[in-house]
């Protein structure tokens, strides 16, 4: 199926494409739509200074609200996707850049809604729950509204602020330029004396190479280019991080973490937390570099030599087809209705198999469930890409739950638990494939692919972590983000993670420099915490059966009905405790002894 040569769009046979048409039949049906949404903002509009006056005022804004949520997903949803299979077809960026106006539209016509729900007196809102009973399936939505009035400030306040939002952007936005645009690498010399080229995207690719010299001169290289520019970098991370603390003040948050960290309803406790449960579990680090060093037979492990793999490959070929069959199996535990589901995305068509010209690379699962969920791959007949299929259609199966079993305006589930399903999907597949090979080569590869899962998961992203609350907190101390200042802050935490087997050269400490996600406001935490609990629900379903898995399902179907930590609950897990991550950390403690031991 696959040739080196990418295949044009209208080469790939049909059943390896996802059939749009279960959103709108044709395009022109979309045009139709896309029109017919360019009279809600007047609809909308006219609710202004309206909404507390009486219940079945605020009821109708509601459920507008709704049908209009739906429709634009749909508009949306199919225009993403119709331009991501081939991002050279004008048409299609068209309708993207069209379907992003009416939702810019729209938004704007009910900027209204927040301020005027927050002025409504409690005591008018008790009386319209009474009143109208129907209005109670938006009380989780009314609550997530008014939860957060201390922070709320007065109108004028609120549209200075919104005005500072756009600038606040500024340096995620020359930050990413810089590194994607601007920032220009010689080549390096591999083994042989031949060079190669040396580029942002191709830096780990070239230091996952059994050569050793080329992935010393890469590392080298790249840092020594990106250090002619440390202080620019440093600048941009200083100013990202005074504008947090700008705004977390602006709203009365007594820290950048808090401020953040609040929009999704996670305690503070649960970021430090982790990074007090990832401290007690270095010695596995450890363990695992240790490993490393012995098995790459080095007198001296460098932080060039993090990427090459240790396990020499004994990965087969996995047709996709093979791939979805290994997939089913692995996730029949979690019973026959989850695994119908799976063979009905796979039977019809909500998947894009493979790769072709113009096709965003990676892979996605859309989000949207209206009508069903639809998944991107750039399939490529690997281990990996039977992990991604899991990981993927994890995420589809969550939002289709979610959609299901949830009103519309609860449907939506937040960021902090977005990775659990994905996750768990991953380690039952591989539960599945370490149960079901003997093969001493082919268990280890698996052991170290599982590894590395937990080394760049939950170690390096927790490490990621620290370092951003130690910004944060000297931002709001006054203190200036320099160079030196966040090398040798940086520097100080590889040393505490990767232990006393790995030589941290003194490049790595610019390594911040070459991070977007210090940019994402506290987001990497969520990798590391998302993975402990994917771990401790698979091993639940795994040793305790179909009680686990109706826990699980109700996670699933909960969406956004609750907050993030009481909904991982129903699953069995809670991650206002250290326990999931300690009881993961334990499982990769394990994992190290028995590739040591196969080794």
């Amino acid at each position: 199926m696959q040739n080196e040569a990418l295949k044009k769009r209208s080469e790939i046979p049909e059943e390896y494409t996802w059939d749009l048409r279960d959103i709108f039949p044709s395009d022109q049906a979309w045009t139709q739509e896309y029109e017919a949404l360019k009279a809600v903002p007047a609809q909308f509009e006219a609710f202004q200074g309206r909404l507390g006056k009486s219940a079945q005022t605020l009821l109708d804004f509601f459920k507008l609200e709704d049908e209009i949520s739906v429709r634009l997903t749909k508009l949306v949803g199919y225009a993403n996707c119709k331009s991501d299979q081939d991002t050279g077809d004008g048409f299609y960026q068209d309708l993207r850049g069209k379907a992003m106006s009416t939702c810019v539209s729209v938004s704007s016509a009910t900027a209204f809604a927040t301020p005027e729900i927050m002025e409504i007196p409690q005591a008018d809102l008790d009386r319209f729950y009474q009143e109208l009973p129907a209005l109670e399936e938006y009380r989780r939505s009314l609550y997530q509204i008014r939860r957060r009035a201390e922070h709320i400030l007065s109108p004028a306040e609120e549209k200075l602020l919104a005005a500072a939002g756009e600038m606040s952007e500024a340096p995620d936005n020359v930050s990413s330029i810089f590194r994607n645009a601007d920032l220009k690498f010689p080549d390096v010399t591999d083994g042989k004396g031949e060079r190669r080229p040396l580029t942002d995207p191709g830096f780990v690719p070239l230091l996952e190479s059994p050569d050793r010299v080329l992935r010393k001169n890469t590392f080298e290289t790249y840092y020594a280019t990106l250090g002619q520019f440390r202080n620019t970098s440093a600048a941009l991370l200083d100013a990202q991080f005074k504008q947090l603390r700008f705004f977390a003040q602006a709203r009365k948050y007594d820290s950048t973490l808090s401020a953040s960290l609040d929009r999704t309803e996670v305690p503070t406790q649960v970021y430090t937390n982790l990074i007090e449960a990832v401290h007690s579990n270095l010695d596995k680090m450890y363990r695992y570099v240790a490993l490393r060093k012995k098995l790459l037979g080095v007198e001296e492990l460098h932080m060039y030599d993090v990427y090459t793999p240790i396990v020499p490959d004994a990965a087969e070929k996995i047709p996709f087809e093979q791939a979805k069959e290994t997939v089913l199996d692995a996730l029949a535990v979690l019973g026959e209705d989850y695994t119908a589901l799976l063979r009905e995305g796979f039977e019809h068509r909500w998947i894009d198999v493979y790769s072709n010209e113009g096709k965003v690379s990676g892979a996605y699962s859309s989000g949207s469930s209206r009508p069903h969920p639809y998944v991107l791959l750039n399939q490529k007949d690997t281990l990996d890409s039977m992990f991604t299929l899991a990981h993927e259609m994890g995420h589809a199966l969550h939002s289709w739950h979610s959609c299901k079993y949830q009103p519309v305006n609860t449907a939506d589930y937040v960021i902090f638990v977005a990775e659990v399903a994905s996750t768990c999907n991953e380690v039952l597949l591989m539960r599945h494939l370490l149960n079901k090979t003997t093969d001493k080569k082919e268990r280890a590869y698996l052991i170290n692919h599982f590894l590395d899962q937990f080394k760049g998961t939950v170690y390096r992203q927790t490490m990621f972590a620290e370092f951003e609350l130690e910004l944060g907190r000297m931002a709001e101390r006054g203190e200036t983000l320099t160079a030196e200042v966040l090398n040798q802050k940086y520097l100080e935490l590889n040393k505490l993670y990767f232990g006393p087997d790995m030589v941290s050269d003194d490049q790595i400490a610019l390594e911040w420099a070459r991070i977007p996600h210090f940019y994402y406001d506290y987001y990497v935490f969520q990798y590391a915490t998302g993975f402990s609990a994917a771990v401790a629900i698979a091993n639940r379903i795994l040793e305790l059966g179909e009680p686990a898995v109706q826990d699980y399902k109700k996670f699933l179907s909960g969406g956004g009905s609750t907050d993030p930590i009481s909904l991982l609950k129903l699953a069995g897990v809670d991650m206002s405790s250290p326990e999931p991550v300690n009881s993961a950390l334990k499982l990769f403690g394990e994992l190290i002894d028995e590739l040591d031991a196969l080794c």
